[in-house]
C-alpha cells in the first residue's frame, strides 16, 4: 500500500493594507457623505463619537464663545481629518463647529474603526501621525503670527496659504470663496479692516478680486520683506538710507556746533565746576 504526498496548499496572501484606497472608499465603520455649503459635520458640545476625511470640497472650523463671539480657528482642504479628536483616550464632546463652506464630499469614519485601523494598520497610523505633527506645527505657526504681526501680515498669509503656496506642486491661484468677514474673525480683525487691506493688495497687483480672489505671488512681499503694501524693497531701502543719512548729518552738526563744544569743555572744567 503506497501513500500519495498531497503537495501543501500554499498559504493565500493577504492583500496588503492600503491608507488611499481606506480613506476612498466606504466599508465596515465608514460611510461617504456629501455636504452642502453651510451644513454642519457636527456641532460644538455634541458628542466626538466619528472622524471625517475631507475629500474634496473645503470647510472652517469655528468657536463660539459662552457671550456668543465666534471665531474661525482654521481652514479644512481636501486631505485634512476634521475631528480627530474623538479617537483621545477618553472621548469627550466637541471642542468646535465644522462647517462645509463649499459642497464637501467626505468619509465618516466611526471612532472604533478608527481605533482599530490605526493599531493594526502602521501605514495609516504613520499617516496619520504625521498629520496631526504637521496640523500642530500650523497651529503653532498660527499662534505666533496672531501674537508678533500685524493684521495686514496675517491677512496676507492666509490668503497665500489658501492658495496653497508652499505645498508640494503649483499653488492654485483662486483660493475658495469666502468672505470678508471670516477672514476678519480669522485675523482678529474688522470687516472694514480686511476690506481696506484687500483694495489695497488689489491696487498693487497682489491679488484680483472679482467675485472670487485671484493670489499672485507678489503678496509674499509683504511677508518675507516684512513691510506693509505699497512699499516696495526699492524704495524701502532708499527710505531707509534717506533717513540714516538725515540723523548722521543732524549728529555731526550737533558735535561741530562752537557753542556745544564751548559748553561741553565749561562742563568738563573743575575750576568752573569748583566756582559754580
Amino acid at each position: 500500500m503506497t501513500e500519495l504526498e498531497l503537495p501543501i496548499p500554499k498559504p493565500i496572501p493577504m492583500p496588503k493594507f492600503d491608507p488611499a484606497a481606506f480613506l476612498a472608499n466606504a466599508g465596515l465603520g465608514r460611510k461617504l457623505v456629501i455636504l452642502k455649503a453651510k451644513e454642519a459635520f457636527f456641532r460644538q458640545g455634541g458628542p466626538a463619537d466619528c472622524v471625517f476625511y475631507l475629500q474634496t470640497g473645503h470647510a472652517k472650523l469655528t468657536v463660539v464663545s459662552k457671550t456668543g463671539k465666534e471665531a474661525t480657528i482654521t481652514l479644512l482642504a481636501p486631505g485634512d481629518f476634521i475631528g480627530e479628536e474623538s479617537v483621545a483616550a477618553i472621548p469627550g464632546l466637541r471642542l468646535a463647529t465644522a462647517t462645509a463652506t463649499t459642497e464637501c464630499t467626505a468619509l465618516r469614519i466611526t471612532r472604533g474603526e478608527m481605533v482599530r485601523v490605526m493599531h493594526e494598520e502602521h501605514g495609516f497610523s504613520d499617516l496619520f501621525l504625521k498629520y496631526l505633527v504637521a496640523r500642530g506645527m500650523r497651529t503653532q505657526a498660527d499662534l505666533v503670527d496672531q501674537l508678533f504681526n500685524s493684521s495686514e501680515k496675517r491677512l496676507a498669509r492666509i490668503l497665500l496659504l489658501m492658495a496653497e503656496f508652499g505645498q508640494p506642486g503649483e499653488p492654485e491661484p483662486l483660493i475658495p470663496k469666502i468672505t470678508q468677514e471670516t477672514l476678519a474673525a480669522m485675523i482678529g480683525a474688522t470687516r472694514s479692516r480686511v476690506s481696506f487691506f484687500m483694495n489695497r493688495f488689489r491696487k498693487h497687483g497682489f491679488i484680483e478680486y472679482n467675485g472670487r480672489i485671484r493670489v499672485h505671488k507678489s503678496l509674499l512681499n509683504v511677508i518675507l520683506l516684512d513691510q506693509p503694501a505699497g512699499r516696495s524693497a526699492s524704495s524701502a531701502a532708499l527710505m531707509d538710507t534717506a533717513k540714516a543719512k538725515v540723523k548722521a548729518r543732524a549728529k555731526a552738526k550737533v558735535k561741530s556746533s562752537p557753542k556745544t563744544a564751548a559748553r561741553r569743555h565749561t562742563l568738563r572744567d573743575p575750576h568752573t565746576l569748583t566756582n559754580r
